[in-house]
């Protein structure tokens, strides 16, 4: 992961995605449970940055929008997690990082862009959709609900 930030050509001209940092991790733990009932942990965002995996947020003078973190593999790249803050969505900040991803995935050589979805995340189904990913699969009891399990949707693009 490089410590210069990655051009951007969609986002607001106030809006810089940037390499995540250990510094960081708070408040993107801050973030994560404020917009999930299942949050990942401050401890798995540091061990995405331990294993190499390729991590970023979103900042405008505002503050932190929002964040991604990525793994690539071979000629594969799958999208681990990805987040708008709430107060942030609606202005196409989501689908621009999505965009933003895909590129810099291509560019690192990825062929194919993979990630799981929650079936009632419908917003981040339909944003998936809209951007080209179709659906292969099924993860059986993926993600946690407060009743059990929940499946995940699994979903593609090629590059």
């Amino acid at each position: 992961m490089s410590a210069t930030p990655a051009p951007r050509t969609g986002l607001p001209e106030a809006a810089s995605l940037q390499p995540m940092q250990d510094a960081d991790l708070e408040e993107v733990a801050r973030i994560e449970a404020r917009n999930y009932e299942f949050p990942w942990t401050r401890g798995n965002f540091a061990d995405s940055l331990a294993a190499g995996h390729s991590a970023w947020v979103l900042r405008n003078r505002g503050g932190m929008l929002g964040y991604a973190v990525l793994m690539r593999v071979l000629d594969e790249a799958h999208l681990l997690n990805i987040t708008i803050d709430v107060e942030w969505r609606g202005a196409g900040r989501g689908r621009q990082l999505l965009v933003d991803l895909c590129e810099m995935s291509r560019q690192a050589g990825a062929r194919q862009f993979f990630l799981e979805v929650r079936p009632s995340n419908t917003a981040a189904l339909a944003l998936y959709e809209s951007a080209g990913f179709v659906r292969v699969g099924t993860r059986r009891g993926y993600y946690p609900a407060r009743d059990g399990r929940e499946d995940a949707i699994v979903m593609v693009k090629p590059l």
